[in-house]
């Protein structure tokens, strides 16, 4: 079995280290393309406006000056043309990647890339308990499950173009409660905290975050699980097709 692995947090990032060293633990053939820094929020943006250039630091570790989704066409299409992965994992992110987070992250595009190309792909992130921890946001729970995680997920068939999003508990790992398959939760929408300040050459700016607490519609979702302590996996799908909303309109336009 061949893994590339990515993310959106850098090369260098603590998750994507942790997420190497679980690969190996399955296969000796682990290929890590990853952006050069931090792309957190990029969703699936390409870049076209530039050229794409990528350091290699040996055969198996390259760092692309782009979004996630550059670093898997680059993977893709440049590192592994001649021999492409069997599995693509996106991650260890630094912070949860829920309900429409999805929509928001680098790491769940990393991932739906490689779902557009045929490969399954699996996107996994730490949920951590609060705002400012930086570096230090523990990985407990994500080092203690993964691996119990991509066990049961490796080798499964999956629908054509399908991925599976996977969040880890803010929890030790011995709190854990186990596994749990829900549905993607949806948040009530409440427009994101804008702290405004000036910087030091006197112009102002504005830094963007969410406060708002977590609430959903319907329960049983990913945001009640891992409120739970659960460790969640959702399967999505890159058809954003409303079926019975095309309904509606084709009796609409007649």
């Amino acid at each position: 079995m061949r893994i590339l692995v990515t993310n959106d947090d850098g090369l260098g990032a603590n998750g994507i280290l942790l997420l190497e060293r679980i690969a190996l633990s399955f296969t000796s053939d682990v290929t890590v393309v990853a952006p050069a820094e931090e792309q957190s929020g990029k969703g699936r943006s390409l870049t076209i406006t530039a050229p794409l250039r990528m350091r290699s630091y040996d055969a198996r570790h390259h760092a692309v000056v782009g979004t996630p989704t550059d670093a898997v066409i680059m993977a893709l299409g440049e590192v592994m043309k001649d021999s492409p992965p069997d599995l693509v994992l996106s991650g260890i992110n630094r912070g949860a990647n829920l309900a429409e987070d999805v929509s928001y992250s680098g790491t769940v595009a990393a991932a739906q890339e490689a779902a557009l190309a045929g490969i399954p792909a699996i996107a996994l992130s730490q949920i951590y308990p609060r705002r400012g921890m930086g570096d230090s946001v523990t990985f407990e729970a994500a080092e203690g499950w993964c691996a119990k995680v991509l066990e049961k997920l490796i080798g499964m068939d999956w629908a054509p173009r399908t991925l599976i999003n996977v969040n880890f508990p803010p929890a030790p790992s011995d709190e854990v409660r186990g596994i749990k398959v829900v549905r993607q939760g949806l948040r009530d929408w409440s427009s994101p905290k804008l702290e405004h300040g000036v910087d030091p050459r006197g112009y102002p700016y504005w830094w963007m975050h969410h406060g708002s607490v977590p609430k959903t519609v319907d329960a049983d979702t990913d945001l009640e699980a891992s409120a739970q302590n659960y460790v969640t996996v959702t399967p999505l799908h890159l058809d954003m097709t409303h079926d019975p909303s095309k309904a509606a309109l084709e009796a609409r336009f007649g």
